[in-house]
């Protein structure tokens, strides 16, 4: 019985390796990974970033709300800047206070998908005297 203990604790380690290492790649890496296969998603921890899809290809947005002390951060649908080049086909905000769009890259070029951060206090507590915003620049080819 302790030779399959020991056998498990090599593979368990191997794991926790392969995780950290997949996590130590960087979020661009990980856009551009997803976007090779005709679907980007963008999330978050895209904000500020740029991703080449290719014609054709869907662009999906899952913002998440953030918690930041007594105040949670909403978002508004985002959106693109240039239809023409990224079209939204579809989005909605969650009870949660995220928000969700789909976008259909129609045409080559440039466009910058958006959304608008809205603070929502505590009881009791105020918002701090600042805006969120967040966005994601789309090269289509």
């Amino acid at each position: 019985m302790k030779s399959s203990t020991y056998r498990s604790v090599p593979l368990a380690a191997g794991l926790a390796l392969a995780a950290f290492a997949v996590a130590l790649v960087p979020a661009t890496a990980q856009a551009e990974a997803r976007a090779a296969a005709g679907r980007a998603v963008l999330t978050n921890a895209d904000d500020g970033r740029t991703v080449t899809v290719a014609t054709g290809d869907t662009v999906e947005v899952r913002l998440a709300p953030v918690r930041e002390g007594h105040v949670r951060w909403t978002w508004s649908v985002p959106d693109s800047d240039t239809p023409d080049v990224l079209r939204k086909t579809g989005g909605s905000t969650t009870p949660d206070g995220g928000a969700r769009a789909n976008l259909s890259a129609d045409g080559v070029g440039t466009a910058t998908v958006s959304a608008g951060g809205s603070c929502v206090p505590d009881p009791g507590y105020a918002c701090p005297a600042v805006i969120r915003s967040w966005k994601v620049t789309v090269a289509v080819q």
